[in-house]
């Protein structure tokens, strides 16, 4: 058994490597993966495993390998807290993960509570790339008085924000496109990467792209077999990903995922884009916001 599992990585792994190769590229840039401090991954499995299987539900070391293997030279390590008390903690755990795992991006995250913009000007300061909001499990208003510093010192820095503010796979009481609108109206130089392409409010997240150069939008799960079900994306707003081909974004949601990894880069594929565009989104877009 265990050496038909690694039959399958090897394959699995050359099927991925073979897809960055064939369009020039030295590797791919997946900014939407997500590594936790073992005891909250248990607990965002557990919630996860009610909608769908986790196809990666392995040891850290061993999904940090697998990534290796893909040729997943970059990935953002995304965690996030549902309460007060545990962004600060969780920026620890992160930075020390990052300094541990040289692809790794140092990542960070924040919440509505006392003290958020300190730790952030902390995280910022010790070399924060990436941070993380989610609207949907911390269940905050993204324009609560608390938050105003953070997305203020967020702007200046020019430090990407993942963004969960879409309604899918179910809404909560402050996604969609309204609440973080009014951030983006008062910290117009916010630079955000909105997950899921905004899912299933593409078209009004791709509005704000418009509106907003800051705005990004990445790639988690759209497009799959699973999102095309749940909330699939209109074939009439396909010439506009061609035409904010700069700023879209690979995101994988690895390891949370109930299919194989090369399946989210066959849908882009399967979109018909151009190799240009896949160039740009699979890699040469996040290099060059990330300054990789």
């Amino acid at each position: 058994m265990a050496g038909l599992q690694t039959c399958e990585k090897a394959a699995e792994a050359a099927e991925v490597t073979a897809f960055w190769q064939e369009l020039g590229l030295p590797g791919l840039v997946d900014v939407h993966t997500h590594f936790m401090p073992p005891n909250v991954q248990a607990k965002v499995w557990a919630v996860i495993e009610q909608a769908w299987p986790i196809a990666y539900r392995q040891p850290e070391t061993d999904r940090i390998a697998l990534l290796r293997a893909f040729g997943v030279c970059r990935f953002g390590a995304l965690a996030y807290p549902h309460k007060p008390g545990m962004a600060a903690w969780l920026n620890a755990w992160q930075a020390g993960f990052a300094a541990r795992t040289p692809e790794a991006l140092h990542s960070a995250t924040f919440f509505p509570e006392p003290g958020a913009d300190g730790y952030v000007a902390d995280a910022i300061a010790a070399g924060a790339r990436l941070f993380k909001a989610h609207l949907q499990v911390g269940g905050y208003d993204p324009r609560d008085e608390l938050l105003g510093p953070v997305w203020g010192l967020l702007a200046e820095a020019r430090v990407p924000v993942v963004v969960h503010c879409g309604s899918g796979p179910a809404p909560g009481a402050y996604t969609g496109p309204g609440p973080i609108s009014a951030v983006l109206a008062r910290h117009p130089r916010l630079v955000t990467i909105i997950a899921h392409l905004g899912s299933p409010e593409y078209a009004e997240f791709l509005d704000l792209a418009q509106v907003y150069p800051g705005v990004h939008l990445d790639t988690t799960m759209a497009f799959t077999d699973v999102f095309e079900w749940l909330a699939p994306f209109p074939a009439a707003l396909r010439p506009r990903l061609a035409g904010l081909a700069d700023r879209i974004l690979l995101g994988s949601d690895f390891p949370n995922i109930p299919y194989p990894y090369a399946h989210q880069l066959q849908a882009l594929a399967r979109l018909d884009l151009g190799s240009a565009w896949l160039r740009g989104v699979c890699h040469d877009n996040a290099a060059r916001l990330l300054g990789l």
